[in-house]
């Protein structure tokens, strides 16, 4: 007997109305719209339970890098699972798997980190870091060093801790957060900003708001700071060339530990292993998920720098934290299976000199189209900027909702790209093929044309 029954889409969307409370969603609205049900997957595209094609220009949610439908990694999460389906890290114990992937992890990154710490999720591993980080300010006797700074608008998880790391105030204002000890600045987002300044004037602009920060709360009350190299969530915000050297600087002069949120950025998203060998950072700490499986089994972690493990190890005595699945067997075997893919099929560097530069000169195009105020994309994660006009810029209104109103016109057309306010995010996976970019830049033209007609008169 098939482990889940066949039914008809309109069976599931009944059953899911009923039953499934969706994340980030208004279920309301949900419920008179239905959900789509996706049944399928292949190479990049999805297949729906009315027999729709799409092509998934977000890698699922930012994490499906080498595609779907990878049989090695299939067989080596089939493999495992009958050899140890589970067992925990605790205790005093390990296992093959999460032991290999540590080493890997190490391997495939900068130097200064040698350990892992696994988790569950990108949530689960930013939860760690509030944790780890104040545990190494008080083993280093500056248990005042407790204050994490982030960026407005910042997206770093959904548990309590993690999303108070983040700067989004609609999760803020529903749950009572942040938490104590966590204050947030302004965000590198030129095009948000009013534009008088210079990229790279507003990139140090935005960078020494953090040292405007450490400075108001004192550098002896200040533990890190946080920042994904490129901010997903937030619309891909992309930072001046200017911003993160700045940041790096102010981090070094006030010792302040630099935490760089790679959960998107990983494993090859940008054209490097991650954000922070693009942008040329050394960070302390390096959060990631996602990418690490491709989304085929749930795993995060975080790689923590000598500079941090060398206390921890030595003076700390027993770390009080950890999940069920930190490090689970499964997950890991997909884990390595998954980064042979990169490594045999040189997927990093043929986004950095292949198929990264084709997307990017196509992407760049669309913003010859009246609705695109402004392009960027580096590797292969991008935005486009809907406007209401272009010369001067203006803005829709938000209660217009028209990056809705295009996400909803692009996957009816065939193609899956993300709404952030009114800008459309786009994350391929890593094995995109040239007409397959074609493809997306195709639809994504036909799709800004047909938002244009039915946004006409807003």
């Amino acid at each position: 007997m098939a482990a889940i029954e066949k039914r008809t889409g309109d069976d599931w969307q009944k059953l899911d109305t009923e039953h499934h409370l969706h994340p980030f969603t208004d279920h309301k609205e949900l419920h008179e719209k239905k959900s789509r049900i996706i049944t399928r997957a292949d190479g990049v595209y999805i297949f729906d339970a009315d027999g729709n094609k799409i092509l998934d220009g977000m890698s699922g949610l930012w994490c499906v890098n080498v595609g779907y439908g990878r049989t090695e990694i299939i067989e080596a999460a089939a493999a495992q699972m009958r050899e140890l389906p589970y067992y925990n890290n605790f205790f005093q114990c390990a296992h093959p798997p999460s032991i290999e992937l540590a080493a890997e992890l190490a391997a495939i990154s900068k130097p200064q980190f040698q350990h892992v710490f696994f988790t569950g999720s990108g949530s689960e591993a930013n939860d760690t870091i509030v944790r780890m980080v104040r545990r190494y300010w008080d083993l280093m006797g500056q248990p005042g060093r407790h204050t994490i700074i982030s960026r407005k608008n910042a997206y770093h998880g959904s548990t309590v801790a993690a999303a108070s790391l983040g700067g989004m105030k609609p999760m803020h204002e529903q749950s009572g957060m942040p938490i104590p000890g966590i204050v947030h600045v302004d965000q590198p987002y030129w095009f948000g900003s009013d534009r008088s300044l210079t990229p790279d004037e507003f990139g140090l602009q935005a960078a020494r708001s953090v040292e405007d920060k450490i400075q108001e709360l004192g550098a002896e009350n200040v533990a890190a700071f946080i920042g994904e190299p490129i901010q997903g969530a937030g619309g891909v915000i992309v930072p001046p060339d200017s911003y993160w050297p700045e940041v790096q600087r102010i981090c070094d002069e006030y010792g302040i530990l630099l935490i760089s949120d790679e959960v998107i950025c990983g494993f090859g998203r940008t054209g490097e292993w991650f954000g922070s060998d693009y942008y040329g950072t050394k960070p302390d700490f390096m959060p990631f998920a996602k990418g690490v499986t491709s989304g085929y089994l749930p795993l995060g972690g975080v790689l923590v720098s000598d500079r941090v493990t060398d206390v921890l190890v030595d003076k700390g005595g027993e770390f009080f934290h950890g999940y069920t699945y930190s490090g689970h067997p499964a997950a890991c075997a997909v884990a390595l299976a998954n980064i042979d893919i990169l490594k045999r099929e040189n997927l990093i560097d043929r986004v950095k000199n292949d198929i990264g530069p084709y997307l990017q000169a196509g992407w760049a195009k669309l913003g010859e189209h009246p609705l695109v105020g402004e392009t960027r994309m580096v590797g292969l994660v991008g935005a486009l900027e809907l406007v209401k006009s272009k010369d001067p810029i203006e803005r829709f209104e938000e209660k217009q909702g028209v990056g809705t109103i295009c996400r909803d016109i692009l996957v009816k057309n065939g193609l899956v790209m993300r709404a952030v306010g009114d800008t459309i995010v786009c994350a391929p996976p890593l094995v995109l093929s040239h007409s397959e970019a074609d493809e997306l830049l195709e639809k994504a033209w036909k799709c800004l044309d047909l938002t244009a007609a039915a946004t006409r008169g807003f």
